[in-house]
């Protein structure tokens, strides 16, 4: 410990002076100047959008008039697509002579049809099922073919079946690219013979395996 001598005020001062040493004042944390400072309990800032990152069905998606029009389109040619394909077949055909008799007792008539066909398309053309369709006054009838088996019997029984009848035009028939075929079908129609003869049409419609439009004749 030091001694001083009294100043000029009659006072003297014992070791330091505690009031005399003063300490530097603490700046305050400045964000500008130290980037690290932030406000107590505040999340730190991100420089991206959480959302942008990661994308949006607006960002990542067509505009919705795009996808309108893709869709109208696709509709659209299909539909042009199936309208040419339902007025087009590969094979043309007429219904030939045509035979009919009454079934005794059971008011209905049974009809010989000759039908000639031509494939006009690239491939073989297979006939898959024939059916045929008696429009009257009255309604529709329709009616599958008789088995080529039984065409021999029939004619036995109703000799004018066979007046103007060709061999069995069946299913399961092969008609070669450009070729031609001939056939009779026997169905029968649970009508009068005057109302058979009144009738407003006859229709044959054929079928074929691998082809979606089937060849309809009419008479």
């Amino acid at each position: 410990m030091e001694s001083v001598a009294p100043g000029r005020g009659g006072r003297s001062t014992i070791g330091w002076n505690m009031a005399d040493e003063t300490t530097p004042p603490i700046p305050a944390p400045n964000s500008e100047t130290n980037p690290a400072a932030t406000t107590a309990g505040a999340p730190p800032q991100t420089s991206f959008n959480i959302g942008e990152e990661f994308g949006t069905a607006k960002k990542n998606l067509p505009p919705v008039k795009v996808v309108a029009i893709a869709i109208v389109a696709v509709v659209l040619g299909f539909f042009l697509y199936a309208l040419t394909q339902r007025s087009i077949s590969n094979a043309t055909g007429v219904i030939g002579d045509i035979s009919s008799v009454e079934i005794p007792n059971q008011n209905s008539v049974m009809v010989a049809i000759n039908i000639s066909m031509t494939n006009r398309g690239e491939k073989p053309y297979w006939i898959h099922t024939i059916e045929a369709t008696l429009e009257t006054p009255n309604g529709k009838f329709s009616d599958q073919p008789a088995s080529a088996a039984d065409f021999e019997r029939y004619f036995q029984a109703f000799p004018e079946l066979k007046t103007h009848a060709l061999p069995p035009l069946k299913p399961e028939t092969k008609i070669l690219a450009g070729g031609e075929t001939s056939g009779t079908i026997v169905v029968s129609f649970p009508v009068l013979p005057d109302a058979f003869a009144a009738r407003k049409s006859l229709t044959i419609t054929i079928q074929p395996y691998d082809q979606p439009i089937p060849l309809v004749l009419t008479k």
